[in-house]
């Protein structure tokens, strides 16, 4: 059921009944050529390349973690931002749902906070990235370069699914004055042109290790899926995020997954992602500024990630005002937060990707005062939490997990 730039395809052998096979795009990262995806993107992943099971993966099938019980979420990294800082990582999420791990952007330090958290790398079934900023993507490729095919709980050797934006287009007007575009082939590449470049450019590295027999090809263990919003939403790079509908991402027996856009400047396609488990809902926001789709989206969520930025810090680090306008003009203010959950009718926001992140700019104290006060000022009735790095949340029905 995926939105995606897309060949339809055919039920492999042994689809499971009820789960009809995704409509996606396998982009071939050594080529750039589209394929048809020959695998049951919907019901239960891609099958496992032939004679790479391990013991670990014997025993625990479909990378499942024995005696996982429930759905958990996991803030990776909490940072909005491509600056590095010592006290968080970059943006990325978790979820585990029956033992199987879906990632939520790889910002900077995804795959070391992935193994930080105690998460197993078999387990690694699907990412899915909101956007295509660096902040949200740094990381991506590290998961397969240093990952794939790797025995134990470091590597994975079943490929990984990876949904996500396709390709603006075009650039954006401008540059502004005094800066000018990267010199690039391709300056506009969706999440599989990304991936494919990101291939070429470590391929001395790569080649290498296969010569030592200590290697293989990245691209043999992912399937890339980018995501198009659909034709009636009327979207594109000069009307980013129209007031819509979610649509469809993917569907297996763990999660179901919807999408909508949301507004983020000049970037596009820029997503919100719905996750629906048996446990419970849990919706990622990406980079937003204020808008309503991320009430339709949410609607009724146990837990909403959302990301937020504290407009008088941001205005006091010094920035030029065209910066801090610009801040403002894409991403949502803490102070709006208790709406956004009012109107989503959300149990609990979790805030992430907080700008700014560095506590000697803005203490976690004054970060959780500016919640709550947004939460009385909307009188929303839920839970507004500061996210933090390696943060756990379980969700699970009663007598499960608890």
């Amino acid at each position: 059921m995926c939105t995606c730039a897309s060949h339809p395809v055919e039920p492999p052998a042994g689809h499971p009944a009820g789960h009809p096979a995704s409509e996606a795009s396998d982009t071939d990262l050594r080529t750039g050529r589209r394929t048809v995806l020959r695998a049951a993107v919907l019901g239960g992943g891609a099958a496992a390349l032939a004679g790479l099971a391990t013991p670990a993966a014997q025993a625990a099938p479909g990378g499942r973690q024995p005696g996982h019980r429930g759905t958990e979420l996991v803030l990776l990294g909490t940072a909005g931002g491509p600056p590095p800082l010592a006290a968080r990582t970059g943006i990325a999420s978790a979820l585990v749902v029956n033992g199987r791990t879906y990632v939520i952007d790889a910002g900077r330090g995804a795959v070391t906070q992935f193994m930080r958290a105690g998460l197993s790398m078999p387990s690694l079934t699907a990412v899915f990235v909101t956007h295509l900023h660096a902040d949200h993507t740094v990381d991506l490729f590290s998961f397969p370069l240093l990952s794939a095919g790797v025995a134990g709980k470091q590597g994975f050797q079943k490929p990984i699914e990876v949904y996500g934006p396709g390709s603006a287009g075009r650039l954006p007007a401008g540059p502004p004055a005094g800066s000018h575009w990267v010199d690039a082939d391709d300056p506009v590449p969706g999440v599989a042109g990304l991936l494919r470049l990101s291939n070429a450019a470590f391929a001395y590295s790569t080649n290498g290790f296969i010569a030592e027999h200590m290697g293989s090809d990245p691209a043999d263990y992912l399937r890339i899926h980018e995501i198009e919003p659909p034709a009636s939403a009327g979207a594109g790079p000069g009307q980013t995020a129209p007031r819509m509908d979610p649509f469809p991402v993917m569907e297996n027996d763990d999660v179901k997954v919807t999408a909508i856009l949301v507004p983020h400047g000049p970037v596009f396609p820029a997503l919100a992602y719905r996750i629906e488990t048996e446990d419970g809902v849990v919706v990622f926001s990406g980079d937003t500024a204020r808008t309503p789709n991320i009430p339709r989206l949410a609607a009724g969520a146990d837990i909403l990630v959302h990301e937020a930025y504290h407009r008088e810090a941001v205005a006091a680090i010094g920035y030029p005002p065209a910066v801090v306008e610009h801040i403002g003009a894409v991403h949502t203010e803490v102070g709006d937060l208790g709406a956004v959950g009012a109107e989503s009718d959300a149990w609990h926001v979790v805030i992430s990707h907080i700008s700014p992140a560095d506590p000697n700019v803005l203490s976690d104290a004054a970060w959780r005062k500016a919640a709550d006060m947004s939460a009385r000022k909307a009188r929303y009735r839920g839970r507004i939490t500061l996210g933090n790095d390696l943060d756990r949340f379980l969700l699970a029905k009663p007598g499960k997990g608890k």
